[in-house]
């Protein structure tokens, strides 16, 4: 893939997602954690942005205040325009639905129904009819239009991962969530899905936004932002698995010792 032909530009001078000074904090007195500290992060629209940490770094509880999911302890979250901190509960699950996709290591699918059914939830979720040609539409785009009426049982786990790519992307959201999506795959069908990513930001001018441990997944995207222990540490453009495997190693190690201070983008 040429990370130079379809590099990343913002639109209209608009983020998709953008965190300004950002925590998060649980429980209280000594059992206080503040799992994000003070995280200013942008994500430009048509961009595909993988997020790193060591384990205990933030990482899922920033996918979770960036996506709605959670409501940060202060700071501002906007998400498609809209800022999320004066929303009630309904009109965040509204948000989610119709301006979210998201896509798991676990690909949540519903064991009963097939293809076509799974691709079409988000939908009769939103107490809407399934478009039959959006649905087509997008199982085309994903390589699966022959296997519509299949159930999920009878796919192979990168099949499914596409299908649960399929639905994320029916609802045309602004901003699609990734958490770990290639974490149950193996080398080549990893490869593969990560390819359809790619395309869907290249060619469909989404927003992807993909946690990940993997060098090699983070290697598909346009930039790779960093955490360690609640903070934004750094982060790499044009990343290839070899120098984000060495920055990883040198960021574990970097939380272990837990500073006071860091030294900025890219200086750990």
């Amino acid at each position: 893939m040429n990370k130079n032909q379809d590099r990343w530009t913002s639109v209209n001078g608009a983020d998709a997602v953008r965190l300004d000074d950002v925590r998060k904090t649980y429980g209280r007195g000594e059992n206080r954690v503040e799992a994000l500290r003070g995280v200013t992060m942008s994500f430009p629209r048509g961009s595909f942005t993988a997020v790193m940490g060591p384990s205990g770094s933030g990482k899922s509880t920033f996918l979770h205040c960036a996506a709605g999911l959670d409501v940060s302890s202060s700071g501002s979250v906007v998400l498609d325009g809209k800022e999320l901190g004066g929303m009630n509960e309904n009109q965040l699950t509204r948000l989610r639905r119709e301006r979210v996709g998201f896509i798991f290591q676990a690909f949540n699918l519903m064991p009963a129904l097939n293809v076509e059914q799974n691709v079409g939830l988000p939908f009769r979720l939103a107490g809407r009819r399934p478009d039959r040609s959006s649905v087509m539409e997008v199982l085309s785009r994903v390589g699966l239009v022959e296997r519509r009426k299949h159930l999920p049982s009878e796919l192979s786990g990168g099949q499914q991962q596409r299908v649960a790519i399929a639905r994320a992307l029916i609802m045309r959201p602004a901003v699609i969530f990734a958490d770990e999506p290639t974490g149950a795959l193996d080398t080549q069908t990893t490869i593969e899905v990560l390819q359809l990513l790619r395309e869907t930001v290249t060619n469909g001018g989404q927003t992807i936004i993909m946690v990940t441990h993997d060098p090699v997944a983070a290697s598909a995207a346009h930039r790779v932002l960093f955490l360690a222990d609640g903070q934004f540490i750094g982060e790499l453009e044009a990343p290839t698995a070899d120098v984000v495997a060495e920055r990883m190693t040198h960021l574990t190690a970097w939380q272990q010792t837990r500073p006071t201070q860091y030294t900025g983008r890219g200086g750990f």
